[in-house]
């Protein structure tokens, strides 16, 4: 089994009415959207990062690198699903993924198990092994003051086997 950890960190554009930010695929009301090259999903992209940094493959910024302009606007859960596939393909699959959402707003409690679901279908995992939660920093900085949002999660790959499943888990592989 590898274990790797994402941050990211996207700060809010400017306010207007009926704006929405996406997070974990899902779309969330707010007084201005996310800033981003993609769909400014900073849930999804610190996924990406833990299981890139799990597979030992580097960082989002390297394989969806914002020069790119194919991903201008892109869907970052079809991002993920990318990953997962590639990891997929070199006989890697998703254990669990663990994910703390910090922001002052907009207000995640009302939305975590969808967005759970969401993360779980794009993983291939059950929605009981992946965990969205969420914090504020109690006004202390510019994520307190509402200047963006920030994510970490971590993520655990285990060798062969279908995601969700222990098939295939040695429990010993050494990785």
């Amino acid at each position: 089994m590898r274990i790797g950890s994402g941050l990211d960190v996207h700060a809010f554009g400017t306010a207007t009415a009926g704006a929405e930010v996406v997070l974990a695929g899902v779309a969330l009301p707010s007084h201005a959207p996310l800033v981003g090259h993609s769909d400014g999903d900073v849930v999804a992209h610190a996924v990406i990062d833990a299981l890139l940094g799990a597979a030992g493959r580097g960082d989002i910024g390297e394989r969806f690198g914002v020069d790119d302009p194919t991903r201008a606007g892109a869907d970052s859960l079809g991002m993920l699903a990318e990953v997962v596939a590639e990891l997929a393909a070199d006989g890697w699959s998703p254990g669990n993924v663990d994910v703390t959402v910090v922001a002052a707003r907009p207000r995640v409690a009302p939305h975590r198990d969808v967005m759970r679901g969401r993360l779980a279908e794009v993983l291939g995992l059950a929605a009981a092994a992946v965990s969205v939660k969420a914090t504020t920093t109690d006004g202390l900085g510019s994520i307190g003051r509402g200047d963006g949002v920030a994510v970490w999660a971590v993520a655990t790959l285990r060798p062969g086997g279908a995601a969700g499943s222990t098939a295939g888990s040695t429990g010993g592989s050494g990785d």
